[in-house]
């Protein structure tokens, strides 16, 4: 099909077993197709020897695309400068730390979506026709007026627009620390399924002051991003998401994780990548709807985590494993010249739903790539630096910090079906409870009273776990918090006294996601202020239409896991 063929398509609402959805899966022979890499496109650019802000277009197009030899081509929505170079992660943003980069954003969609949709739950409806989408920079500090507010959403040509649209362009200041970051669409309601049908890309930060001195691998060969996706497709190629609901008398389609049958990486199933035997970086983001990854690799080399989401480490951390939950970023130095095998195998070992769900393990949902260990060892410039950057651990709060509780809260049927899930028993439209003062740091203690782990996207703030307790009395508890949604008169004290975990020695940094664990109160330190300077905001982050929090399991986000935060002077 060519571009304008592919807008034609619309999905089957014919649901599809799961045994068939297994059996085209398993027809995709493994480590077959090379993985690709996004292209690069600069959000700055080089006046002599200074950076200066450039501005983008990019829009959102539905083209088709080949994520296996043995699949027809694939109907998706993608991003880039053109319907003919748009692709599935779109194209990698880099911008320079301190150069404001502009960006506008441009809906190219059809009329009708690929996917499935549910206008059940709290949704952008488009009454002319197309695809509501808006993007949001993931992990990024600018005005509230280019986050991608829910409510910001607009369709082709701007033909419709939210009740919270005011621009065109963006403006990213690129002010918080280098690291890396992503941007996906936003759009309430449809988060789940513009992100399944291709809408995310990779973004980075650079500051070579910071960047170069480490020595890390670079350039395109030796630093490469993985952007794993699980995704299920139908026998002709195209993706397939239920199409009914598992409560459908409620929601006749919405369910509550979306689970594919095939992992993509770079938009590939099962790739391989040749590596020679010296140091590579790996920028690896977990960009699936609701799939936790476990990754380890096959020949026990380890993962040197250099940084999480969008911040680097006080120093390296040598791990055998690393957990990402959905949204969460590990950027890794693996050294391939210690290898005692021709080839290795990335894999995962996560359960789903995470952490009590269905293994993993010894089945396909276990295999991600491929790496092939060429020749002999290399010469080797780059390193493993022994220290990063001195920012990176919190330290612990005073006694005057503002203190939160924030509670997940799941609710189904009797008979155990998922209707909707919530925060602090409140919906996305109801007024605002979170109201934090730029330049300050919050103690935020998250109460997961839902059987599932949750990863949690605080907008605009940076987080940093410092304690995991568990919930003894659990049931009681939740007795009264079903009654009372109130921490404090339920004595959450008297309950928040069960063992405690240990925080990952990679995820000790200011993160943009934290996991919240089933049945414990996670404390987590939420920074209003850019954390390497200590600064306030050189914007109006009080203006409207504000920030918001939420649950990055997709599925949870768009039916209600998600809660609107307005900052105050």
């Amino acid at each position: 099909m060519t571009v304008i063929e592919a807008q034609m398509f619309t999905y089957s609402s014919t649901p599809v077993a799961q045994q068939t959805l297994q059996q085209v899966a398993a027809s995709l022979q493994l480590y077959v197709d090379p993985l690709p890499q996004m292209p690069t496109i600069y959000g700055f650019s080089m006046e002599g020897p200074n950076p200066v802000s450039v501005n983008l277009t990019i829009g959102m197009y539905q083209i088709n695309w080949n994520f296996h030899r043995d699949l027809p081509p694939t109907p998706v929505f993608a991003y880039g400068t053109s319907a003919e170079t748009a692709t599935f992660p779109g194209p990698t943003i880099i911008a320079r730390h301190g150069v404001p980069l502009y960006v506008k954003w441009e809906n190219q969609l059809p009329d009708h979506h690929i996917l499935p949709t549910d206008n059940t739950i709290s949704t952008a409806i488009a009454t002319m026709g197309g695809v509501p989408t808006v993007v949001h920079l993931h992990g990024s500090i600018h005005p509230p007026q280019s986050d991608g507010s829910a409510f910001a959403w607009f369709t082709r040509d701007y033909k419709e627009v939210g009740p919270k649209w005011t621009q065109t362009t963006y403006m990213y200041p690129n002010i918080q620390p280098p690291g890396n970051l992503w941007y996906h669409d936003h759009a309430l309601g449809l988060t789940r399924v513009n992100l399944l049908a291709g809408l995310f890309g990779a973004y980075i930060i650079e500051k070579p002051e910071v960047d170069d001195p480490m020595d890390l691998p670079s350039g395109e060969d030796d630093d490469i991003h993985l952007i794993i996706a699980d995704r299920s497709f139908n026998t002709d190629g195209t993706l397939y998401m239920n199409s009914t609901g598992n409560v459908p008398s409620i929601h006749p389609q919405w369910q509550p994780e979306y689970f594919g049958e095939a992992i993509t990486v770079n938009g590939k199933a099962w790739p391989f990548l040749n590596v020679e035997r010296r140091r590579y970086r790996f920028r690896i983001l977990n960009a699936c709807n609701a799939r936790y990854l476990n990754l380890s690799l096959s020949n026990g080399l380890s993962f040197y985590v250099i940084g999480s989401d969008s911040s680097y480490l006080a120093a390296p951390v040598e791990t055998p494993t690393i957990l990402l939950s959905p949204a969460e970023l590990a950027d890794v130095v693996v050294d391939f010249s210690n290898s005692t095998t021709p080839c290795a195998e990335l894999l995962n070992s996560a359960t789903y739903p995470y952490p009590n769900g269905i293994a993993s393990t010894g089945t396909l949902l276990g295999k991600v790539m491929m790496f092939h260990i060429n020749g002999q060892k290399m010469s080797d410039n780059s390193t493993i630096p022994e220290k990063e950057v001195n920012y990176a651990n919190a330290t612990m709060p005073d006694p005057s910090t503002k203190t939160r509780y924030i509670v997940m809260y799941e609710y189904t049927t009797p008979s155990g079906g998922v209707t909707h899930l919530y925060i602090n028993g409140l919906r996305l439209e109801d007024p605002v409870t979170e109201t934090p003062k730029c330049g300050t740091t919050e103690l935020w203690h998250v109460i997961n009273l839902t059987p599932d782990n949750h990863p949690l996207h605080v907008h605009l703030g940076m987080m940093q776990a410092i304690d995991i307790t568990e919930l003894l009395g659990y049931q009681q508890f939740l007795d009264c918090m079903t009654q009372l949604n109130d921490a404090v008169q339920c004595n959450v004290t008297d309950h928040a006294v069960g063992k405690i975990l240990p925080i990952p020695e990679y995820e000790k940094t200011w993160k943009n996601v934290v996991k919240i664990e089933p049945g414990y109160m996670t404390s987590i330190m939420v920074a209003f202020k850019i954390v390497d300077t200590n600064q306030t905001y050189p914007f109006d982050a009080t203006a409207e239409p504000g920030y918001v929090y939420h649950c990055h399991i997709l599925d949870h986000e768009d039916n209600e896991m998600i809660r609107p935060l307005k900052l105050l002077p």
